[in-house]
């Protein structure tokens, strides 16, 4: 193999490495109850027997709450004043997938429980959980600033009020008056992630300022519920979506806020890992301010994310929304609607098309086998191989008469010398054109497969389906699995080593050794070729252990596929055929490719650069 050749297969290892690097989850008695409380529902007509949801109330007064608590008299005069005093309580909202706890104090979503799943150390997987959450209006009363988080509301509505056939419903009352009020109103399916909100003023249009829109401040500290917090929070941060169906998000990386007016926002999703908190608003948010941040120091919680949101009132004098309390499945986030899917990142360009269309499919096909997800990412790979092995062929057959062709090079470069590299160049295209060798047909196969390749670098890390999906020792396909681990964090490695990532490793430097062979890369070059996977080590070995074992079936398979493309390859015809094309003339017809054609002409005129001499 030629230098420049070489040159280019290191190259594109150096891009492929950048790539990775910048693209770079007592109680049983309050169980008992609520079966209980549920069967009493059902027996006494109500809950219709084929629906699932319950609503109930939890006796959770915060003992502080019962302390006298003094008020200045002028607060309860003002607007919604009787509100700044109460007690805390819980409602409970439920079906067969969510188990959703409201609060009295803002009459807001106080936690989300995803009853199917559990965080990596198997707790309770609880979304948008605690204090830290918020949910409120802010709008203009008396000239007063009110803020409705910090409110107490009253639920109005008995311990459930069946709105249709399969749903529960729950009002939360921010009282004026008697007949002035704020209503939140709940509704939850007997299936499903999403969480009507209704918010219903009645008889303010006098006392609320503007109160054609109202201002939503809406914000949650992401808990840490996978195994690697750093993992966790390079893929945690807020997505949105526009009516026009255009998404976007802000930094993963960095501190970010971005203010949207120029279009309505469609949905906001305070998108984690595999799981997220989002709201949506059908006739969209006028005006949008986002902000992610991340505090290093804190091992508790990933990130805080906040949205202030405008929305208009509705034709009926409501505003409508929804909440999305779930898992970040494409098929899942497919089925809610308004583009939800988009918020998992699939690679930018290219990328993005080539898992949303070709790799999400085949891997949704081998899904309904129900086999095991290292046998399907196994399959998968074949397949992949399959597809690509024409490219594979050409590549091989391009090196190995390059490969032929290096003695006849070899005696050019101790003729020509390596004094005058751009002699020595043109001397080395006119071999090319006479052989009918292309000196990039071996690059260029595995360029066209580069983009394949890094796309299953977006593609595995965002697959929800390999969230703890254990196969051979790996306990889970959706993060690493260390063989070591320090107590300290090493540079450039971490506090760990990942055995899927050492043995992908030792594959690649095993195929670059064999890949030499086949080159016939000599002196400096041949050493050059092992730097990529050392780095590699480096950027995967805290990725996902499911796309370090398909990088590892890759190598695997194309060892095979070498072996059995060399069965088939017969060096002395190659050489034969080199020879027999040698001797025929160059048809000066015969169209030259548009970068054979260049690189001639750039060496033409870097010839006549270096031998026509300066004027003095």
């Amino acid at each position: 193999m030629d230098k420049n050749t070489f040159t280019g297969l290191f190259l594109i290892m150096i891009i492929m490495g950048a790539s990775f690097f910048f693209f770079k989850a007592s109680d049983s008695d309050l169980k008992k109850e609520r079966i209980v409380q549920h069967a009493d529902s059902v027996k006494k007509g109500l809950i219709p027997k084929s629906a699932i949801t319950t609503a109930k109330y939890v006796d959770t007064t915060k003992k502080a709450a019962n302390k006298p608590v003094a008020v200045d008299s002028a607060v309860l005069k003002s607007p919604f004043g009787a509100a700044t005093v109460g007690t805390e309580k819980f409602v409970t909202l439920e079906n067969k997938d969510v188990r959703v706890k409201l609060t009295t104090q803002g009459g807001r979503v106080y936690s989300a429980e995803l009853k199917d799943y559990k965080t990596y150390n198997k707790k309770p997987l609880i979304l948008f959980d605690g204090d830290k959450n918020s949910f409120g209006l802010n709008f203009s009363a008396g000239n007063n600033s009110i803020n409705t988080d910090k409110l107490y509301f009253t639920p109005t509505t008995g311990d459930l009020q069946v709105a249709e056939k399969d749903s529960g419903s729950v009002t939360m009352r921010l009282s004026y008056s008697a007949t002035q009020y704020i209503d939140y109103i709940y509704s939850l399916k007997g299936t499903g992630y999403k969480v009507g909100l209704t918010i219903k003023p009645v008889g303010l249009d006098q006392v609320i300022a503007n109160s054609s829109t109202i201002n939503i401040n809406w914000s949650s500290s992401a808990h840490k519920q996978e195994k690697d917090l750093e993992q966790e929070r390079r893929y945690t941060t807020v997505s949105y979506n526009n009516t026009d169906n255009e998404n976007d998000y802000l930094s993963e990386t960095k501190d970010d806020q971005k203010e949207i007016t120029d279009k309505k926002i469609q949905w906001v999703s305070f998108k984690a890992h595999f799981f997220s908190s989002g709201l949506i608003a059908k006739q969209g948010f006028n005006k949008s301010n986002l902000a992610v941040n991340t505090d290093v120091a804190d091992t508790t919680n990933v990130k805080h994310m906040s949205a202030n949101l405008v929305l208009a009132k509705n034709a009926d004098g409501t505003f409508p929304m929804e909440f999305y309390f779930g898992p970040n499945r494409f098929s899942t986030l497919k089925d809610q609607g308004y583009g939800l899917e988009k918020q998992i990142d699939l690679g930018w360009g290219p990328l993005k098309y080539i898992n949303r269309f070709a790799v999400l499919p085949v891997f949704n096909v081998l899904k309904k086998f129900n086999w095991n997800y290292g046998l399907i990412i196994f399959a998968l790979t074949i397949i992949l191989k399959l597809v690509l092995s024409p490219l594979t062929y050409k590549s091989y057959l391009s090196m190995a008469k390059m490969r032929i062709l290096k003695p006849e090079m070899d005696e050019i470069k101790a003729k020509v010398g390596e004094d005058n590299p751009t002699l020595l160049q043109q001397e080395y295209l006119k071999l090319y054109k006479k052989a009918g060798v292309n000196p990039l047909g071996g690059c260029l196969p595995l360029l066209i497969q580069m983009p394949i390749v890094i796309a299953f670098f977006r593609f595995f890390p965002s697959l929800f389906e390999l969230r703890g999906q254990s196969f051979l020792w790996m306990h889970d396909l959706s993060t690493y699995d260390a063989v070591i681990t320090f107590s300290v964090s090493i540079p450039f490695i971490g506090n760990h080593i990942s055995l899927m990532c050492l043995l992908m490793t030792i594959s690649t430097l095993i195929y670059t050794y064999f890949n030499n062979q086949i080159s016939g890369a000599s002196g400096q070059m041949k050493y050059i070729g092992y730097i990529s996977p050392i780095l590699f080590i480096g950027f995967l070995n805290s990725y996902p252990a499911g796309l370090n074992y398909y990088y590892f079936l890759a190598n695997m398979m194309t060892f095979a596929q070498q072996y059995i493309i060399r069965l088939m390859v017969d060096d002395k015809k190659i050489h034969a055929q080199i020879q027999e094309n040698k001797k025929k003339p160059v048809d000066p017809k015969k169209k030259t490719s548009g970068f054979q054609a260049r690189m001639e002409e750039m060496m033409r005129q870097k010839q006549q650069a270096t031998t026509t001499p300066k004027k003095k």
